[in-house]
């Protein structure tokens, strides 16, 4: 994975620059790390590669640079996935992320894996930004980062109820 996040970090610089309500596109290639036992890609791996995805995207927007001057870090809280098809040694993959929407305590991402057309697996994200000092960020000061919010921005009805549900669960044991 180190070597990947190297090849990641280079390949990232000569990117188009990208605002941090468009979607990143970023392209990646199953190596024999990523194979698990049956010889397809380890469900593992789609969540590091997930976080590449992200990355991509707020490097990309300048995003990452603002969150880190003001002492800021990601954190995923929460993360849903649906495998479609299997990902094997040497295909070709490009995973797609984007801001969905938020509410008054996370930032929720898309995420698709694809192969050309073909939907591989897709994933929703629960994010928030906590301080280097201590203590979690407020929503509202992340969006005072970035300016303008799109107006399209609507978390959908399903993920609110995971979200609910997921939040709740678990705590009876």
């Amino acid at each position: 994975m180190y070597f990947r996040l190297l090849l990641f970090f280079l390949r990232v610089r000569r990117k188009a620059p990208l605002s941090i309500w468009d979607t990143s596109h970023a392209s990646f290639r199953v190596n024999l790390a990523d194979l698990d036992v049956q010889r397809h890609m380890n469900n593992g791996r789609y969540l590091s590669i997930m976080d590449l995805g992200r990355m991509d995207l707020m490097l990309r927007s300048g995003f990452w640079k603002q969150v880190t001057d003001q002492g800021w870090y990601p954190v995923v809280a929460g993360q849903t996935i649906t495998y479609r098809r299997s990902l094997t040694l040497g295909q070709r993959f490009e995973v797609a992320t984007r801001v969905i929407g938020y509410d008054e305590r996370w930032i929720y991402m898309e995420q698709v894996f694809r192969r050309g057309s073909t939907v591989i697996a897709d994933a929703i994200v629960r994010a928030r930004f906590l301080r280097t000092s201590g203590g979690s960020v407020d929503v509202q000061e992340v969006l005072g980062l970035v300016g303008s919010v799109p107006e399209h921005l609507e978390v959908p009805h399903w993920v609110t109820e995971w979200n609910e549900g997921s939040s709740r669960h678990g705590r009876e044991l």
